[in-house]
């Protein structure tokens, strides 16, 4: 019939390899996590019990206490980047996008050089920074009179995680910085000559213009940064080990899983109680990106073009 609509086939094989690599590299093997939280070892095999691995791991001291202190930890990593990272990058973006800055391109790949290297080269080489014996902090820090205010960061409970979240800010802090100032770019002429006209320049123009046109940059930043963290296991595991030490100070949801499903030293791996803990991750994971997509997106859409 002439009414009807053109069915659209080429949408979905334009779509088909996609689905099938998402599908076989994402959605299937987190089926199987989910699947396999389900189980737990028994004489026999392999035995169902259904939300027995869940309950142990919220209810049993054994396990909550690790739980509950990886989940602090992995909040208290997220927050430093939010509060130290994402406005950071912010301040760069809009120091790098003035067009009277000279060089500016040099600066922005200098900042960004950090994000493409090796966890582990990073791990180790802020390792050896740092170190008391052999590092090259102490020197740094008394050729400035402040030897005094050095100590081993990495090796005492109080300060190992905030360090290693400030070295993981050195390190992704060109991120935010490279999407805020496209961001910026994308800010038509139009809307800053008028500003312009209208006396509102410098900090002012930034205020009150730009800032609240890169409100949806900043808010995808941030869900970035929230999944980002909670995912986090790199550079614990390169720095601290996997008993992300000194005491567990550093543990966060990453190296937990990692010692629970694969073991480690004289624990034995149990991937039945690992699964259930990515099943934990993947949920908190979840409701952080489901309160950014109905709870801020929507508040965030009126600031578009």
């Amino acid at each position: 019939m002439a009414g009807r609509r053109a069915v659209r086939w080429h949408i979905g094989v334009f779509l088909a390899p996609a689905v099938l690599v998402y599908t076989a590299i994402m959605i299937v093997p987190l089926l199987g996590t989910l699947n396999l939280s389900l189980f737990a070892r028994g004489e026999d095999g392999r035995v169902f019990v259904g939300l027995a691995n869940f309950a142990t791991l919220f209810g049993d001291p054994r396990w909550s206490g690790a739980f509950w202190n990886a989940l602090g930890n992995n909040a208290w990593f997220f927050l430093i980047h939010m509060l130290v990272q994402n406005p950071v990058g912010v301040a760069l973006a809009a120091l790098l996008s003035s067009p009277r800055l000279r060089m500016a391109a040099f600066y922005r790949t200098a900042i960004f050089i950090p994000t493409i290297l090796s966890f582990v080269i990073v791990g180790f080489v802020w390792k050896l920074i740092l170190s008391p014996i052999w590092g090259i902090a102490p020197g740094m820090l008394d050729g400035i009179g402040l030897r005094s205010l050095f100590a081993p960061w990495l090796g005492r409970e109080e300060y190992a995680l905030t360090t290693l979240a400030l070295i993981s800010v050195w390190q992704f802090v060109g991120i935010p910085m490279m999407l805020i100032y496209a961001a910026l770019l994308s800010i038509p002429d139009e809307v800053i000559e008028a500003a312009e006209i209208d006396g509102i320049t410098g900090w002012s123009q930034f205020r009150k213009i730009k800032l609240p046109l890169i409100l949806p940059a900043i808010g995808i930043i941030s869900i970035l940064t929230f999944v980002g963290n909670f995912n986090a296991f790199d550079l614990i595991y390169v720095s601290q080990g996997a008993l992300a030490g000194p005491d567990f100070s550093t543990d966060i949801l990453g190296t937990f899983l990692y010692r629970t499903f694969f073991g480690f030293q004289l624990q034995l791996g149990d991937p039945h109680m690992g699964a259930a803990i990515a099943t934990a991750m993947f949920g908190i994971i979840l409701l952080g990106v489901c309160v950014y997509l109905f709870g801020i997106q929507r508040r965030l859409r009126r600031y578009q073009f």
